[in-house]
């Protein structure tokens, strides 16, 4: 016989945004926009699952059956390991601790920086990713040409390192003379 249906569906491939228990609706509300989910769409993915932390603004579900992207959220939870790892690519708030899971499972990662949020996991988060060779960082207004931009095809996994490089390089992000 012909292909079946099965056959002809598209590879499942989920984006999960996570800004850990902050309120950081900017991100929310940047990857709700149609124009990154339209870029996700032509980069290949699916689904997109949103964990809302602390935020108020709510995301638009769908159920993808258009040919749109298939998106879904929830607030808070203390386990979103299971998230982590059907996730095709992260995108994360630079603060948020599921960052470091993120990096244990080896899995493609935007860091998403908001000045006014960070924490101490920045020098942590730098240390993890010393010896990356792609390092995506975007602020929310930059978040739709990152993705564009991106080559999903050369992401890498993240092996440790000395932190030196990464600390300038999100330092010069956010606009901090080296030192």
């Amino acid at each position: 016989m012909g292909d079946t249906e099965d056959n002809v569906k598209q590879e499942k491939k989920v984006v999960f945004v996570t800004v850990g228990t902050t309120l950081f609706d900017a991100l929310v509300r940047t990857v709700d926009t149609k124009e990154v989910k339209q870029e996700l769409i032509r980069k290949g993915y699916t689904h997109l699952v949103i964990q809302m932390g602390r935020g108020s603004y709510t995301p638009t579900k769908s159920d993808g059956e258009d040919g749109s992207l298939a998106v879904d959220y929830f607030t808070f939870s203390p386990s979103i390991a299971d998230h982590l790892r059907s996730a095709s690519l992260v995108i994360s708030h630079a603060g948020s601790g599921s960052i470091f899971e993120t990096l244990r499972l080896g899995k493609p990662l935007i860091v998403v920086v908001n000045e006014d949020l960070m924490d101490n996991h920045q020098s942590e988060l730098a240390e993890e990713l010393a010896e990356r060779k792609y390092l995506y960082c975007a602020h929310p207004q930059t978040l739709h040409q990152t993705i564009s931009d991106m080559n999903v095809e050369s992401l890498l996994p993240y092996p440790p390192g000395d932190a030196t490089a990464v600390a300038k390089l999100i330092n010069r992000f956010l606009g901090f003379p080296d030192d």
